[in-house]
């Protein structure tokens, strides 16, 4: 067979609608293929959320990035795929564990996260602060400044807060129990009002 045949042939597939539950089976089995030869670095999904859309990363060890969508999701798709591997993939089942527990969260059935985390975005003292996070218990808060003296470094409090603006983990990691000094809310990365929805969740139970 020429190679002018096979081109025509090929041009013919590819011009061949293809419906939307086809292609929903490809990439099941371009997924499962990835998988199975260890090609995934950082497998995402989104998933729906009182504050909205949310994507959701992990590499193998573990969750890696949760983003708000206002954060633009197809820019920190690009940004996962300069700053740990270009082998990123949609693969849900990867994610499955994460979406149930942010679904229990926000029914209100879930206090503390028990999914793996990956940290390995944040460096140095941002680091130390994300990592301590946890640390403020569900329904409390703290201010800049408390967090600072927490991770012994009472005089950073600006840092404090350039590290829970930077934070790559937003609700897993509880950067919104985090308040300035004054009792208000101070900023978020996935504004206000989702800040101020988080908190008032934790207050209600």
């Amino acid at each position: 067979m020429s190679d002018e045949h096979n081109d025509d042939d090929l041009a013919v597939l590819l011009s061949t609608p293809v419906d939307d539950g086809t292609l929903r089976r490809l990439h099941r089995r371009l997924e499962q293929a990835a998988e199975q030869a260890d090609l995934i670095d950082v497998a995402y999904t989104t998933i729906d959320s009182p504050v909205g859309k949310l994507l959701l990363a992990a590499t193998p060890k573990g969750l890696v990035r949760v983003a708000y969508a206002g954060e633009d999701h197809d820019q920190v798709l690009e940004a996962l795929g300069h700053k740990l591997s270009p082998r990123i993939l949609h693969a849900p089942k990867r994610l499955e564990k994460a979406a149930r527990e942010i679904d229990e969260y926000f029914a209100g059935r879930r206090r503390a996260f028990d999914v793996p985390l990956d940290l390995s975005l944040s460096r140095g003292f941002r680091r130390l602060v994300q990592t301590h996070l946890p640390e403020i218990g569900y329904g409390q808060t703290c201010s800049y400044r408390d967090m600072a003296e927490l991770v012994g470094s009472p005089k950073a409090v600006r840092a404090v807060g350039t590290a829970c603006a930077t934070n790559p983990l937003p609700i897993v990691v509880p950067c919104h129990r985090v308040l300035r000094t004054d009792g208000t809310l101070g900023g978020y990365i996935g504004g206000l009002t989702a800040k101020t929805t988080l908190l008032e969740l934790e207050a209600a139970v």
